[in-house]
């Protein structure tokens, strides 16, 4: 099995409601917005997060890898593209955690050699008692350790902001 290009696999920890402090040297972010509120909203979320949703409508194209399906399962590997024009960039991951409990569902997936990045980044969507859904995204990042996108890491932070406003906004109600 190809090894994660980082170690602290799991840091994300999307089954937890607080994240921990996570590993120096990573750049850390977390954002939580409503998406809106009750059984449709929670039902339409949760399935749009576990289906690679949250991706998909933010302009990038999942592929499963050797037999993966379209659900995220823990384990399985898939290759995220996003283009511009001529240009396509490939982002191998792997799912490294499933969260499906009854007020939380969502995944984190960490990076494999040649993804332009270093880390591991999170999609969850919970509800309170009340109903009201939100979506949470926690990533953590750092330049890739070797290879050519390690120059390119400013410009890939930039992309990287606006790629999180857009998974922020996608499942608003």
């Amino acid at each position: 099995m190809t090894p994660y290009t980082y170690e602290t696999v799991g840091a994300t920890q999307p089954a937890e409601p607080h994240w921990a402090p996570t590993p120096p040297r990573m750049r850390r972010f977390e954002r939580t917005v409503v998406i809106g509120k009750g059984a449709a909203v929670w039902e339409a979320a949760t399935e749009a997060v576990l289906y690679w949703g949250i991706k998909q409508r933010s302009g990038f194209r999942v592929a499963a890898v050797d037999g993966a399906g379209d659900v995220v399962t823990a384990g399985a590997e898939y290759h995220i593209r996003a283009g511009w024009g001529p240009v396509t960039i490939v982002e191998p991951v792997r799912v490294v955690t499933v969260v499906e409990s009854g007020r939380r569902r969502g995944f984190a997936y960490g990076t494999l050699p040649g993804h332009p990045v270093s880390g591991e980044e999170a999609f969850v969507v919970h509800r309170d008692e009340h109903g009201t859904v939100r979506l949470t995204i926690r990533s953590l990042t750092r330049p890739a350790r070797t290879g050519r996108w390690r120059l390119a890491f400013p410009a890939l932070l930039l992309a990287q902001l606006i790629y999180r406003r857009r998974y922020l906004r996608v499942l608003v109600h």
